[in-house]
Formats: structure tokens, C-alpha cells, sequence
């Protein structure tokens, strides 16, 4: 009988980063897009600093890996079964009112984990955690405010707005999921119990909403996962077509 194989360490780091990642390729496509100026700086800003915190995490994953392969392998030389980003962050957007909601679900989730992290035994780890934390903080203060003035924002933004959460709702729960490789991490000092992040998230998440004049679904209400473990919707093998396009046409280019 073949032994299990250990939990990866390099899997875990996965996870952080390329949700980051797919999350920053989804916010430039509004570059040029947005529906305001100002908004269409902010937004790059945001994604900018996703880049930026993806770039870390996937630096040390493919460090602890050992075969030679760095961030720019990670990001563009993998296929959609070898990414761990959460299924929520690879949505597509219809409209900014997906965007919006889904940033803000992420953004509240992110502050809580990366604060998590900070407390890591990987000196490595918390370092990562210690910046992405300081623009974490901004994200999150601006998807706040932007549901709460989409929700207020009349009749047909409410609508839309509700539309997007009763639509990506589904997506959330996979935040809170704890797995073999979540517990491995926790037992190592190394990571966090997903599950412990669920009563601080929503407690935040309602008092977003409600301020807004939006529902939240049920508690109970079913969950979609698999992200973590590899499990991708056509959506995600899209976008990495395009993300992924000009790296693969041209292996080993430089400017």
C-alpha cells in the first residue's frame, strides 16, 4: 500500500498567491473600464497591489519547491488544475456591482487571514503577511465604503448590487473551509483554522450589508468548493488563456 504523501507547504503558499493573482487579472480588465476616473485609478491601484503580493508568496513557494522554477514560472506556466486560488476571486464580472461585492467579501476575509498570519511561526510567512496587511487595509476601507454607496445608490443600483450577492454568495463559504493541509499548517504553527474566521467576517459583512439596504442568503444556503484543491470553472481556464498568452507564445522573453 503507497504512503499518503505529507501536506505541502508549497500548496498552502499557493493558495494566498494565487488568489491574489487571479484576483488582480480580474481587476485589470477594468483598466481604462471603470465607471469613473478616480475609480478607474483606484481600482488598478488595487490590483497593482495584489500583483505585488502575489509576486511574494509565489517567489517563496517556488523557493521551497526546489525546482528552479520562480513566480513567473507559477503564474504562467501551470494549468488550471495546478492553481489553489479561491473559486470566488475568479468570477466574472457582468457588471461593477460584481465587482464590488465579490471585492468586498474578499477584502474582509483577506484582513482576517492576513492578521492570522502574521502570528506564523515562518518568519517568512508573517513577513509576507506584514505587508500585504498594510494595503489590505486600504482595500478593505474602500470596497466598505463603495457597497455602501452602491446600495444607497437608488433603485436599479440596489438591484443590481443584491443581484451580485445572491449570485456570489455561493462562493464564500469555501473561505471558512478547513482541510487536511489547513490542519497540517495549523498543527505546525505555520497557518490559521479557516473556520475561526467565519464569525468575525460575517459580523462585518452584515453590518456592511445591512447599511447598504442588501440581503444576505441564508446561512445555510448551498456552498460551492474546490478551488483549493485544484478544481477550476471554465471561467478560470479563460482567464489564464489570456493572462498566460504572450509568456507561453514566447517562453523566456525579456523587454
Amino acid at each position: 500500500m503507497m504512503a499518503m504523501a505529507m501536506p505541502s507547504m508549497v500548496d498552502y503558499l499557493l493558495r494566498f498567491g494565487d488568489s491574489a493573482l487571479i484576483l488582480s487579472q480580474r481587476l485589470c480588465a477594468w483598466c481604462g473600464k471603470a465607471p469613473a476616473l478616480e475609480e478607474d485609478i483606484a481600482i488598478s491601484n488595487v490590483a497593482l497591489d495584489l500583483l505585488g503580493q502575489a509576486r511574494m508568496w509565489l517567489s517563496l513557494a517556488g523557493e521551497l519547491e526546489g525546482l528552479g522554477r520562480d513566480e513567473n514560472d507559477l503564474a504562467f506556466f501551470r494549468d488550471s488544475s495546478e492553481f489553489r486560488n479561491l473559486l470566488l476571486v475568479e468570477q466574472a464580472d457582468e457588471h461593477y456591482a460584481d465587482t464590488m461585492v465579490r471585492q468586498c467579501f474578499f477584502d474582509i476575509w483577506h484582513v482576517l487571514a492576513l492578521d492570522a498570519l502574521e502570528a506564523s511561526t515562518d518568519e517568512r510567512i508573517a513577513s509576507i503577511a506584514r505587508q500585504a496587511r498594510m494595503e489590505v487595509g486600504y482595500h478593505v476601507r474602500r470596497s466598505r465604503d463603495l457597497v455602501m454607496r452602491l446600495g444607497g445608490g437608488g433603485a436599479k443600483a440596489r438591484a443590481m448590487m443584491q443581484a451580485a450577492v445572491d449570485k456570489l454568495w455561493r462562493y464564500t463559504g469555501e473561505m471558512f473551509e478547513c482541510d487536511g493541509l489547513d490542519l497540517a499548517m495549523v498543527v505546525q504553527g505555520v497557518g490559521f483554522d479557516p473556520c475561526a474566521l467565519k464569525p468575525p467576517w460575517l459580523d462585518d459583512v452584515q453590518i456592511v450589508f445591512a447599511g447598504a439596504g442588501l440581503k444576505l442568503p441564508s446561512q445555510e444556503a448551498w456552498i460551492q468548493t474546490g478551488g483549493k484543491r485544484g478544481r477550476h470553472s471554465l471561467q478560470h481556464v479563460e482567464l489564464l488563456a489570456e493572462m498566460q498568452h504572450l509568456p507561453r507564445l514566447h517562453p523566456g522573453a525579456r523587454w
